[in-house]
């Protein structure tokens, strides 16, 4: 069964419980190079930042499940449809390719005219040694699925269920998920952005499977270029 996009899957106070670490990790996130003590021992920062990424976004997941549960609801409800054939997959990837090549190029145009196009914190966060590189990707992997679940999946369907207006739901989905990356500064508006176009193709496909793909696809090629470069 798939979640309407004009139905909350979930009661206000289980948005609150997800959205309560997102907070708390985007607020760290935006203090952190203020915290020489944050790091994991033993660890680059870099290292750091990704092993705390990938368990603070597993343990956003699992509140997401334990909502769902409470309606008798899976992931599938949200994610919607199968790849059922490999021509419903190459679908998805093609569609996810085109997003990149759109969205790349805009993003950084944004960064440009906000003169974050050098940040050096946004350079910081590529690996620099190939574990760092492996966790990366694991990390990519798990951002992928998890981001568009929560943002374009639940958040999109909880804001738009209680609006009463699924243009609003996304655009509240996107501020979300531009704030959630309080790490970035002043980038977290271009992210942003991305975050509507992102729940566009979400809402205009009925499915988060071409959104999936397309974050995968940005995120790894982004790491793999700046590693091999």
């Amino acid at each position: 069964m798939t979640a309407p996009w004009t139905e909350a899957v979930a009661p206000w106070w289980h948005t609150v419980l997800v959205l309560t670490p997102i907070a708390i990790g985007s607020l760290a996130g935006a203090y952190e190079h203020g915290l020489p003590n944050a790091n994991l021992p033993g660890m680059s920062h870099r290292l750091s930042g990704y092993i705390t990424v990938l368990a603070e976004e597993w343990l956003i997941v699992l509140l997401v499940w334990l909502g769902l549960r409470r309606r008798n609801l899976t992931f599938g409800s949200l994610i919607s449809g199968r790849w059922n054939t490999p021509r419903a997959f190459f679908i998805d990837l093609a569609l996810a390719v085109g997003f990149v090549v759109i969205a790349i190029p805009l993003t950084a145009g944004l960064l440009t005219l906000m003169g974050a196009g050098n940040n050096s914190t946004l350079a910081n966060l590529t690996p620099k040694t190939p574990v760092e590189l492996a966790v990366y990707l694991a990390l990519t992997l798990t951002a992928s699925f998890a981001e568009e679940l929560v943002f374009r999946g639940y958040l999109a369907r909880q804001f738009s269920g209680w609006t009463g207006n699924v243009a609003l739901g996304l655009v509240l989905q996107g501020v979300a998920f531009g704030l959630a990356h309080g790490f970035y500064g002043i980038a977290m508006i271009a992210i942003m952005v991305h975050g509507w176009l992102l729940g566009l193709l979400a809402y205009w496909r009925k499915s988060l499977r071409p959104g999936i793909l397309a974050h995968l696809l940005q995120d790894s090629l982004g790491g793999l270029v700046s590693f091999f470069s």
